[in-house]
């Protein structure tokens, strides 16, 4: 029925799409398109092209589409509930086509745009692709042709730890709608762990521990740097859904736990580390319940979405009796999340905890990241759905001098995809494999690293996975290629993290004749890549003084600690070796980099902040890194002439 009346409907474009000349050229879009089929012409849209959704569940997709069209291109379309489709306006219809699926779309491009799909994913997906090739028509036409269009894999995503370095809400907002612009469909929010404590004296004590979860049961346990409310988490997770993406909230037990031995010293096991729950203590139990349910009841739970991952992994297995209480706990709480209508996920540890204590695995999803603590062929066998998030391939460690610093993206691109698990390959498109992940872990506490730097390495990645992951048995294009042409597309609408301008290398970018106290700028940041430089005559500053900010990042012509030139991100203090002189005028310029910040002061380096070694012990060193975007938005009050602030983009 739905069909028939689709059917009807199209015909009512003014202008069918009649028989397709084979014309234009397939567009770029990540993920690549499965089908094109291109006709001759192209097909003019402005902002006074309007968005029609039949289906009223569509009104979302409608409304992001028109709304996303305006933070592009300067001005929003208008969206329009009907059942006809005059020439000039883009419709969408829900429809039934089993060879779509869940989020697999059509569009037909000519004098109506098109788009059916049997879900709003699909439908938003739909947009998605439609913005992209937009973005390369600089908003005013559509290449005119037809796509069928849909994934590989149900499940493309990324873990972020944000336990060990926080990641405040307002990033995590707006790295989910980067992903969902490349149709990537999954964050795991790593809720909770804790550094090394070789990086902290060896003692349990005083090594970094963080649980970012507001509690009202337990309020002593929630991160005093940084953590989510109740409320704010269950709308970004409302939020995230309605662009398609699933946010997997992960509570890490019994191993990665020493935020829980922090809480309550009994939890942690003296005899496997303090960072391992004693699972041999009976008051654990009652305590992990009430944690889990706090988050999982009510009509409205904390835990929007369908998973919840529980951790399970790298306990010990060094006697009979620790493993079989592992499975044990494994197996109680794979049931606890399902007995309020989840389902649970785990990270695979079966085969380092070879034991005979029953694991439930029907309709459990396994993270399989490394074949020696769950083979994956076994856990096939068991009937675990695998989720490939092999480390050697997919692990962000930034700045850790092991794993990835920044990922092999031409190998990403070429030559991996989610059927590959460490040194076993799996049937393209095996339906055990539910998808491919990567994941960006902050393990080395205190390091400098921004959330800026972790945008900066996982961002590619995550164009590179998104292609891996939707369309790996139909790619097409050449890696040299898809790496150019990834760079000239947003980021997503309305979303700049990686503080870039348009222009050409080592041209002027943007500039202030005069930056004046308590003045507010467009322009968030300067990022990697740039330089801002500036002419300062020289006045007394008082210890604090701010020259530009932005929420995120302070730029300080006189540091809070001893008056010389400094910036703050994260809670890092970085500091050059200069001050600003009282009546001398000099010109400054700052080099931003991914690895270092250089000051020149009239054309001469006079200091560089860069990545080096410091040392927590005699033997322990680990890398610090000094980076900076330069904030732009919001001006201090100061008291010395700033002029001709330009910012250049020296290097590409």
């Amino acid at each position: 029925m739905r069909n028939r009346f689709l059917t009807t409907l199209l015909t009512l474009c003014i202008a069918a799409v009649g028989i397709l000349k084979a014309e234009n050229d397939k567009p770029f879009v990540i993920p690549e398109l499965r089908q094109w089929q291109g006709a001759d012409g192209m097909v003019a849209i402005s902002p006074s092209t309007k968005v029609i959704y039949v289906n009223a569940e569509l009104a979302d997709a409608a409304e992001a589409m028109a709304e996303d069209y305006g933070l592009l291109f300067g001005k929003a379309m208008k969206t329009k509930n009907a059942s006809k489709a005059p020439k000039g306006t883009i419709i969408m219809a829900l429809t039934d086509d089993k060879e779509l699926g869940d989020e697999g779309y059509s569009i037909k491009i000519d004098d109506c745009i098109a788009i059916e799909a049997n879900t709003p994913t699909g439908a938003y997906w739909a947009t998605r692709t439609l913005l992209q090739i937009l973005e390369q028509y600089e908003g005013t036409h559509l290449p005119k042709g037809t796509i069928r269009d849909w994934p590989d894999y149900a499940l493309r995503g990324l873990l972020l730890d944000c336990a060990r370095k926080f990641i405040p809400m307002d990033y995590l907002k707006t790295f989910t709608k980067a992903m969902a612009y490349y149709k990537m469909n999954t964050i795991q929010v790593h809720l909770n762990d804790n550094g090394f404590k070789q990086y902290f004296g060896n003692d349990w004590d005083k090594t970094y521990a963080a649980f970012r979860l507001e509690s009202e049961l337990f309020p002593e346990l929630t991160a005093k740097d940084g953590s989510y409310g109740k409320d704010e988490f269950r709308q970004f997770q409302k939020d995230a859904a309605k662009m398609g993406v699933n946010i997997i909230p992960e509570i890490d037990i019994p191993a990665h736990s020493l935020a829980f031995a922090h809480y309550r010293k009994e939890f942690g096991s003296e005899k496997y580390g303090m960072d391992h729950l004693d699972l041999f203590n009976d008051n654990l139990y009652p305590f992990l319940d009430s944690l889990f349910t706090e988050y999982l009841e009510g009509e409205d739970p904390v835990f929007v979405g369908k998973q919840v991952n529980i951790g399970t992994d790298e306990y010990s297995n060094a006697e009979k009796a620790v493993v079989e209480k592992f499975r044990y706990l494994t197996d109680r709480y794979i049931r606890f999340v399902e007995s309020f209508g989840k389902q649970a996920m785990v990270w695979g540890a079966l085969t380092h905890a070879k034991g005979d204590t029953p694991v439930k695995s029907e309709n459990v999803i396994m993270n399989c990241w490394y074949n020696g603590y769950a083979n994956p062929a076994d856990m096939k066998a068991l009937g675990y759905e695998l989720v490939s998030i092999p480390d050697g391939a997919v692990y962000i460690v930034p700045a850790a001098g092991y794993y990835y610093d920044y990922l092999n993206l031409p190998y990403l691109y070429n030559s991996w995809s989610p059927a590959q698990i460490g040194n076993q390959k799996f049937e393209d498109k095996d339906p055990v494999i539910r998808g491919g992940m990567y994941a960006v872990w902050n393990d080395v506490v205190g390091n400098g690293i921004s959330v800026e730097d972790i945008h900066h390495r996982s961002y590619p990645g995550m164009q590179v996975i998104a292609a891996s992951t939707w369309s790996p048995t139909y790619k097409t294009v050449p890696f040299e290629e898809f790496n150019h042409k990834r760079t000239l597309l947003a980021e997503a609408p309305g979303v700049n993290d990686l503080g870039t301008f348009k222009g050409e290398p080592n041209s002027v970018v943007y500039t202030i004749p005069e930056v004046k106290p308590g003045k507010r700028y467009p322009h968030a940041k300067a990022g990697y890549g740039y330089s801002v430089s500036f002419s300062l005559d020289g006045a007394k500053e008082q210890p604090g003084t701010k020259l530009l900010s932005n929420g995120i990042t302070d730029f300080y012509l006189a540091s809070p600690t001893d008056g010389r030139m400094a910036f703050v991100r994260d809670g890092y203090l970085n500091t050059f070796n200069y001050f600003v002189e009282e009546g001398k005028l000099v010109d400054i310029r700052i080099e931003c980099t991914n690895t270092a910040t250089r000051l020149y002061v009239d054309g001469k380096l006079t200091d560089e902040l860069k990545r080096a070694k410091r040392w927590a012990s005699e033997k322990v060193s680990y890398d610090y890194v000094p980076t900076l975007c330069f904030p732009l938005q919001q001006t201090g009050n100061f008291n010395s002439r700033v002029t001709n602030l330009k910012v250049e983009n020296f290097v590409r």
